[in-house]
């Protein structure tokens, strides 16, 4: 699978061990930074990963900062982006089953490394159920396309 993966500082050193994970499992990793513990903002990086994702580059994406919080919001502002902070296994597994999630983010400061590494295999691993959970995104496409033409007519 092709997977980009991005932290602030507070997420660098769990980020490391998520991509050295990935690639002994031979995915493809893109490692988008940041590549040092010193400062950054989260902005950037979330933007990489879910750029990477709506332009083909990437199947799935994985987002780490000290919470998460920050990781999650940025990166949902893009539309067909489906990032969830997840915390436990069930948080994980739901993430995609009931909405195909597309970004795992995490929190490096709230959960322990191994849980984050488990959390990463329930999110590669774990199917999207379909059924009513796709009535679901097709009716996230129809908000996304409310904003839009909110955006649209308010900037013209």
């Amino acid at each position: 699978m092709k997977i980009a993966v991005a932290s602030d500082h507070a997420g660098f050193a769990l980020k490391k061990s998520i991509v050295e994970k990935l690639a002994q499992e031979n995915h493809e990793v893109y490692d988008l930074g940041t590549f040092s513990p010193d400062p950054v903002g989260v902005g950037p990086f979330a933007q990489a990963v879910a750029k990477s994702i709506l332009e083909g580059k990437a199947e799935r994406g994985i987002l780490v900062c000290g919470t998460g919080g920050g990781m999650t919001v940025v990166s949902n502002r893009y539309p067909g982006i489906r990032a969830i902070l997840c915390f436990n296994e069930f948080t994980a597994e739901y993430a995609r089953r009931h909405n195909d999630a597309n970004i795992l983010v995490l929190g490096a400061r709230t959960i322990p490394e191994d849980l984050a590494l488990r959390l990463v295999d329930i999110f590669l691993y774990t199917p999207f159920e379909g059924g009513k959970y796709a009535e679901r995104l097709a009716y996230l496409e129809t908000v996304e396309r409310d904003v839009w033409e909110i955006l649209c007519r308010r900037f013209s």
